[in-house]
Order: structure tokens, then sequence, then C-alpha cells
């Protein structure tokens, strides 16, 4: 084997693939990297037992193809510290050795016949705009549980639905709850099937926002789903990650909430105030919101006794003349973080019930139900 290619590209392909390799493995050629060149591209890959990865690039010049399988973290250190411009790799005897620029690194070569074959894509379902995917990822991310002992509340539901032609994804650590909807695009085998031919699957949180991140801003990914794993394609990039067991709860009825007040606020203003006033929060000490549709307004307060901060800013309210909540500063945080329009929109029930987050939505457009709803439980009592 032996290729000649930009370091760039090299260090790009090392990097994506090795996302996947574990820190640590019984199995030593899990902590390998696969590279094979032919046919003028150099594919990289990677894998351990819940995820793969494979991407594949263009090579320079392949002079000899072949495959070869090295250390790929001490492959992507090395990459990192490659000058810029073309980069010769070989396999010599039983080491691989890559220079470049008068750098020259060796690798020992690990033993390609103990290296178990990728899993298989899936079959492929449909298709997502990338960067939507992205984001809506990121959105509902920041409900996930971090508790390993409850492993389905680590995940994200991924639910896809043909005859509407929507995807839709949830999260929850039972203490918050976000969902994200948005359109896919159905492949032909699945157009028409009917509501049967849908999909509702759970995937680690932590592996779906490292995909959702690493396959571009731009294009359509391709979404493959099977019986135990998912699958996602993009401009020469395939990954695939074992589905999580158990099923979230269902959000359609926590979310129904009747005769709510409904508070409005700017964004920007409102997630500025929070950040100000919860520096005098110690440990989950939580953040009031006040609102009052007497003088349109919420004022905003946190800390005890000596110790406190607050805020007023500008608000309106509907379908009360006062309503006051609290949350944990930490998780309202994040949930205003995941918002990107200029107003949100606080639908609420009272101190120690149910509120839920959405955006106001573009002027003259209803959305119903919203795109991305959040729903966080007010503290009881809240702060004197």
């Amino acid at each position: 084997m032996e290729f000649r290619i930009e370091r760039s590209a090299l260090a790009e392909a090392v990097a994506w693939a090795a996302r996947v390799l574990p820190v640590r493995s019984p199995v030593p050629v899990l902590s390998g990297l696969l590279l094979d060149a032919e046919g003028g591209r150099l594919r990289v890959s990677g894998l351990d037992y819940e995820a793969s990865a494979r991407i594949d690039v263009e090579a320079a010049e392949i002079l000899r193809p072949g495959k070869v399988l090295v250390m790929g973290r001490r492959l992507l250190d090395i990459c990192k510290v490659l000058p810029e411009g073309a980069v010769e790799c070989a396999v010599e005897g039983s080491r691989f050795t890559v220079s470049g620029d008068g750098a020259r690194f060796g690798l020992s070569v690990l033993p390609l016949d103990d290296y178990p074959a990728l899993p298989p894509l899936p079959r492929v379902r449909g298709a997502v705009e990338a960067a939507e995917f992205a984001a809506a990822v990121a959105d509902v991310a920041v409900a996930a549980g971090r508790d390993d002992t409850l492993p389905a509340l680590t995940g994200i539901r991924l639910g896809l639905d043909v005859a509407t032609g929507t995807m839709t994804l949830a999260a929850t650590d039972r203490y918050r709850f976000a969902v994200r909807t948005l359109p896919w695009k159905a492949v032909e085998a699945d157009a028409g099937a009917g509501e049967g031919e849908g999909a509702d699957v759970l995937v680690s949180a932590r592996r779906l926002t490292e995909i959702a991140r690493s396959l571009g801003r731009s294009g359509l990914v391709s979404v493959a789903l099977g019986a135990g794993s998912a699958g996602f394609e993009h401009a020469g990039m395939r990954t695939t990650v074992r589905l999580l067991d158990g099923r979230l709860p269902r959000h359609d009825k926590l979310f129904a909430m009747e005769e709510p007040a409904v508070a409005v606020v700017d964004r920007a203003r409102l997630v500025e105030a929070v950040k100000r006033v919860s520096v005098v929060a110690d440990g989950d000490g939580p953040v009031q919101l006040a609102f009052s549709a007497d003088d349109d307004s919420v004022h905003l307060q946190a800390g005890y006794e000596d110790d406190v901060a607050s805020q007023r800013l500008p608000a309106t309210l509907e379908g009360a003349r006062e309503m006051t909540v609290a949350f944990n500063p930490a998780y309202l945080a994040d949930a205003l973080a995941s918002f990107d329009e200029p107003s949100l929109r606080l639908l609420m029930m009272g101190a120690g019930q149910r509120a839920m987050i959405t955006g106001e939505g573009e002027p003259g457009r209803d959305v119903s139900p919203p795109r991305h709803r959040h729903l966080l439980m007010s503290v009881k009592p809240p702060l004197a």
C-alpha cells in the first residue's frame, strides 16, 4: 500500500472516523482505524460495539492499492502535527509510514484478520436537511438525561411519520421534556405506504449529537433505520449507531395544557436577565419569574436573605392578572438557549406545575403545534 494525499484531507478523515473509537477496549484491534486505498480514493473506517464510522476522501495518487490497520488515536495525533501540503503514506513491512515536508513518522501495523467487518447500513427510510437536522438534535439534546443507570432517558426519540412527512425528536430527564419537529422526505419505497411504515426508535443523545454535528451543514442526510441500529449518510460519510432499548414516555397528554396563562417576552433580554440574576443562586436555588398584566412586566429574582439579585423586563400576560413561577436556573438557561426566535411564549399553569416554552413564531403565521416545545416543571413554593 502506498498513496499521496493532502494533509488537511487526511487529518479531517482520520478525525471524523476516530470519533467512534473506544477510549479503552479489551479488544486491541478496535482501537485501530482501517485505511483502504483504491481507485483514487482513501476510505477510513472505525468502530466499537456501539457505533461505526466510514468516510471516503479523494487521494492525490494511489501508487499501490491496499489496506492497513493502525492505532487510530496515534494516527490522529500525527495528523495534527504534520506540515501542511502533500503527505506520503506507505506500508513498509510491519510499519505504516507517514511523511511530509521532511517530517517522517512510523506506526506499527495491527493484524487485519482480527478486525471485524463494519455493520451494514440499515434500510434507508428517507432524507432530511443536514443543517435543520443538526439544529433540531441540539434543541432537544439539552433535555436528555445523563444518568447511565436509566439508559432510556439518555436517548433521543426519533420518530418518522410517512403520512405527514414529519420527523419528531424528543428527549426528557423526567424534570424537563423537549420536542422538536422538522420535515423529512421519505424514499420512494416508503412514500404512500401509509402511517404503518413510520418508525419510532431511541438513539443515544450523545452519539446522535456527535453525528449531527459532524455530517456538515448543507445538503441532504440519508436516514436509515433497522431492527437494532440507525444509520446516517452524507457526502461520503456513513455512520451507524446501536439503538437503545426501551421507550420514552409519550408527550401528547403531558403537553396538553388547558387554559394556561400565556406570557410573551423578548428572548435575548430574558436570556441575559436569567444569566445575570443566577449568579446569586446557590446550588440549585431557583430563579423566580413574576409576571404582571397590570404593568406588562416580568420581575426576575434569585437568591435568599441579603444575597439577592433582580431585574424587571417588559412582558405581556394573558389569561391571568399575575403569575409567578420558578425554575432551576441551569434548566431554564438550557431551555432558552435552544430557541432562536426573537420572542418566546411561556404557557404556565402555576407554581409547582408544568410550564411550556415555545417560539412566538412568524407574524401572521400560526403553527400548531409549534415546531419546538420545551416543558419545565415549576418549583414549589416559589421565592417569597
